[in-house]
């Protein structure tokens, strides 16, 4: 075999993060009927709540705003879109958005089929992922997929964020294992292939939709199942 130790991401490569966000907004829109405070639809608070934090994603990893503020402002720059304000409603919606959300449990298709093939074959499986210690701990033990993984490194434990070449490095150390011998498999070609370039690592772009250009990974593959072709 070519490749010794596997590292995945974790949000929109294995645990479909747009999926289970969606239902926990959902979940939240309907509890506290922001219909009744102005925000006519679900579909549109959705739409412009996803821009604002994808935006304000981009801004934590370049070190721009802390952890604090991307939680609480993803919501209160959403209702200021909607010509609202209410700081108590959002620092609620930003509380439970992080209790529900972990507990949500899709899965990308073929995500358990192709860990057991992974398990199987005897690789070491491992995680990098820029999501917070409690937050993606919690949705792996709720999905059940934490047992297949031998290190979970995050953002929070690692004190550093992917694309830094540092955090791959952090992740193989501590797997004793290296760039040659390692394969970083990811949806985001400026985060996870990049950063594994960076890092003389071999990577697998996952792009389900659309295929970004910009960076040109290793392999392209637009389903998990494609993973048998490569390890």
């Amino acid at each position: 075999m070519r490749y010794k130790h596997i590292f995945f991401d974790l949000d929109h490569t294995l645990w479909d993060f747009e999926a289970n966000s969606n239902a926990t907004l959902q979940e939240l829109y309907d509890a506290h009927d922001l219909a009744g405070i102005g925000i006519p639809s679900y579909t549109e608070f959705f739409t412009v709540y996803s821009g604002i934090n994808e935006k304000l994603w981009d801004r934590f990893r370049k070190g721009y705003i802390n952890r604090n503020e991307l939680r609480i402002k993803r919501f209160t720059q959403t209702f200021l879109e909607f010509k609202r304000c209410d700081d108590a409603l959002c620092q609620t919606l930003s509380d439970r958005f992080l209790e529900i959300l972990p507990t949500k449990t899709a899965l990308f298709p073929d995500t358990i089929e192709v860990l057991d093939y992974l398990r199987d074959r005897q690789y070491p499986l491992h995680l990098i992922t820029n999501g917070f210690e409690e937050t993606q701990k919690l949705k792996l033990e709720n999905s059940k997929i934490g047992h297949y993984f031998t290190h979970i490194v995050t953002s929070e434990s690692a004190g550093m964020l992917k694309p830094h070449k540092a955090i791959f490095d952090y992740a193989m150390q501590l797997s004793n294992t290296t760039a040659a011998d390692s394969i970083m498999i990811g949806d985001t070609l400026e985060v996870d292939i990049l950063g594994a370039q960076q890092a003389g690592m071999d990577q697998v772009y996952f792009a389900p939709g659309e295929v970004q250009a910009g960076v040109t990974p290793t392999y392209t593959i637009k389903t998990l199942s494609e993973l048998k072709n490569i390890l």
